[in-house]
């Protein structure tokens, strides 16, 4: 059987290794003498491995060293040409949907060819692998399954968790984007189907953040569902029992950290889709425990700080006079709702006096504490239903039950911030009351994907004559006013941060991700707006500068671990340097470069 084989990348020559026990690491010696392979085997099992196949991009040298003569069509295409091929079929494709099962096919057989389309194309390429296509893709995750990606863990496997990281190729993971199914989106418990979603996003760490696609892993933690639809459909691949709770889900949980970082010590794992009673917690018990963070709480925290930062720039206030009406006090609404909070006590507001800048509306209304009625049942403050979370965020200036258009009457929120998956909540009437009390309301409708968008940029735009600042969730279109203007919505997309935040994992060896950190994120990702993107009305830089925006997130970061003395990757060598240049030195960037083979012994 042919032995594992793994790509070193020295200068512009990729050095082939084939060993039982010995592999190159990207950062050996460059290996000089050449000894071709012989295994008649050896040039299929390139062309069928993702990672080191380059289609008719193969030169003829490469095809006689690697025993490839004979097993590709005798043109040969350059990368430029292979992607520019690529983008036209995709353009043959009918639907959104469609696009992506071409993507996925295209990821399957060539990475470096999937990657370097992302890359130039991540504007037009981001909504298909991700938002708000990705929502549909793991809908039909069982009916559409052709190949194993990443790794599934399931509570049948308790106790195996340490030898299973193991039987996972690549010895030098970096980053984890890890689900267990059970919030996916604003879609509910799809079970392992959300498999897509850690798919998803480790494409856009490697697209955006510079991740090398060998140093990436996507995770799904199969505890069960509780979607009765999955369970009784036959081609439904996860376990078709229902979620473990309590003490067993936790424990299943820790297994996992440990296995790991045992095997990988340096990665940083990203929760993700976790549902609130399940995310919180974990947070909060893993946070100094591990290299790790919570994307739906603090990557969305600190995207849309980074948004606010922008929005009350255009509307010509300041952070700290922000009035933040949230729409939503699941994981993310609250996760955001804190982040914050943070953001305001490092703009120099007390927490006390940061908290009553807030006013949080659940599905039965504001959380309030006027006039309450904490013994009836339908009170969003009721004493025997509330938790301690939602406790946490009573606002002392509303009344119990408040519908969101009596608290803009009676709040006068500046910011009105949905992240409440229900679609349309935010109708004409409710935007046109934040109109009335805000020269330039901000607004935000953050759920995903678009059919669960509190409202449209259109709607907002054209209810408040174009004088809302808008940021989305998902991608929406340019709108065109009646008058000519042409207006552009931000998506406030987590993209903006999470990358730039594993790069920083990547290339430092942060400990932890702290506070500070994802505050200082979210005012690099602010600051790295050009002069002609703010003149355009935008919240965010544009989406074809991510690459850039992930790089400045990623240096803040690590000046912050730097001060901060959490940093193990940086000596005096690489602060020499200096860290833009070492940031930009370890990113990433999809091509093609000669292979030569080498036996190691």
């Amino acid at each position: 059987m042919l032995a594992r084989m793994r790509v070193s990348t020295r200068g512009d020559v990729r050095v082939v290794c084939r060993s039982m026990t010995t592999m190159l690491d990207a950062e050996a010696p460059f290996v000089r003498h050449l000894r071709p392979l012989r295994t008649p085997q050896f040039g299929v099992d390139i062309l069928h491995d993702p990672l080191w196949n380059k289609g008719t991009a193969f030169n003829y040298s490469e095809r006689d060293r690697l025993g490839l003569r004979g097993l590709l069509p005798p043109a040969e295409r350059s990368l430029e040409q292979q992607k520019e091929r690529v983008l036209k079929h995709l353009e043959k494709e009918v639907g959104d949907v469609n696009k992506n099962m071409y993507l996925q096919d295209l990821h399957n057989r060539n990475e470096t060819l999937y990657f370097k389309t992302l890359v130039d194309h991540i504007d037009v390429m981001a909504p298909l692998v991700y938002t708000p296509t990705v929502g549909v893709v793991c809908q039909q995750f069982g009916s559409q399954y052709k190949r194993s990606r990443g790794m599934y863990f399931s509570k049948n496997d308790r106790g195996q968790f340490s030898s299973m990281v193991w039987n996972w190729p690549h010895s030098d993971v970096h980053v984890i984007v890890v689900t267990d199914g059970s919030r996916i989106l604003g879609l509910g418990d799809l079970g392992v189907n959300g498999m897509g979603i850690p798919i998803g996003k480790l494409a856009l760490y490697c697209a955006a953040g510079g991740i090398a696609p060998h140093r990436v892993l996507p995770v799904t933690i199969d505890v069960g569902s509780n979607n009765q639809t999955l369970l009784d459909d036959p081609e439904y691949l996860g376990i078709r029992e229902h979620r473990l709770e309590g003490q067993e889900y936790t424990d299943m949980i820790d297994e996992f950290m440990a296995a790991v970082f045992h095997r990988w010590p340096n990665v940083i794992v990203q929760f993700e889709d976790f549902e609130t009673t399940k995310a919180v917690p974990l947070l909060e018990r893993y946070r100094d425990m591990y290299r790790m963070f919570n994307d739906d709480i603090q990557g969305t925290g600190s995207v849309t700080l980074s948004a606010l930062l922008s929005t009350v720039r255009i509307s010509g206030g300041k952070l700290t006079d922000a009035r933040i009406l949230c729409a939503g006090a699941g994981s993310a609404g609250l996760g955001v709702c804190s982040q914050l909070v943070e953001g305001m006590i490092e703009a120099g507001l007390s927490r006390s006096k940061a908290k009553d800048h807030f006013a949080v509306c659940t599905n039965k209304g504001v959380i309030g504490v006027l006039d309450g009625k904490f013994n009836d049942p339908n009170s969003p403050a009721n004493n025997d239903t509330i938790n301690h979370t939602h406790a946490d965020w009573r606002s002392n200036s509303l009344s119990d039950g408040m519908s969101l258009l009596e608290a803009i009457e009676t709040f006068k929120p500046t910011v009105l911030l949905g992240l409440s998956t229900a679609g349309g909540i935010f109708n004409k009437e409710v935007v046109q009351a934040m109109a009335k009390h805000n020269r330039k309301p901000i607004i935000m409708p953050m759920s995903n994907p678009t059919s669960r968008a509190e409202c449209t940029p259109e709607q907002a735009y054209l209810w408040t004559e174009g004088r809302a600042v808008v940021a989305t969730g998902s991608s929406f279109p340019p709108v065109t006013m009646p008058d000519g203007r042409v207006l552009v919505p931000s998506q406030c997309n987590n993209m903006y941060i999470f990358p730039g935040l594993g790069l920083a994992a990547s290339v430092s060896g942060v400990t932890k991700i702290t506070n500070k950190m994802l505050y200082l994120a979210a005012e690099a990702c602010t600051h790295s707006m050009t002069e002609a993107e703010i003149a355009e009305g935008r919240t965010f830089p544009n989406i074809k500068r991510i690459r850039e925006v992930s790089r400045d997130v990623a240096v803040a970061v690590i000046e912050e671990g730097l001060r901060a003395g959490l940093t193990t990757k940086i000596g005096a060598k690489e602060k020499a340097e200096g860290i833009t240049k070492l940031v930009e030195r370890k990113m990433y960037y999809p091509q093609y470069v000669p292979m030569l083979t080498k036996t190691v012994e």
